[in-house]
């Protein structure tokens, strides 16, 4: 892989990997989630811990720390979703 492409992966991965920060962060301060699909986040869930498996068999740190991290924030956004929802 050249420079210029290991520099877009990794641009890209960032990107991806803090998309859901917004919505954490509204989530937090509106209390309201009624309308966010858990459906979404449980998809998102299994989506990022496949990635991050495939960057562990081959060996690619930013696959594994970008979807790593990103399974940390869409589950917290589901955990989220599932406890406010109860109210």
């Amino acid at each position: 892989m050249t420079n210029m492409e290991e520099i877009i992966g990794i641009i890209a991965g960032i990107f991806t990997t803090i998309g859901v920060l917004p919505q954490i962060i509204k989530a937090l301060k509106t209390k309201k989630v009624s309308d966010v699909s858990p459906y979404m986040y449980i998809i998102l869930c299994i989506g990022v811990s496949l990635w991050t498996i495939y960057g562990i068999m081959k060996n690619d740190w930013p696959i594994i720390i970008t979807n790593g991290i990103s399974l940390i924030l869409n589950a917290i956004m589901l955990v989220i979703i599932l406890t406010q929802n109860k109210d």
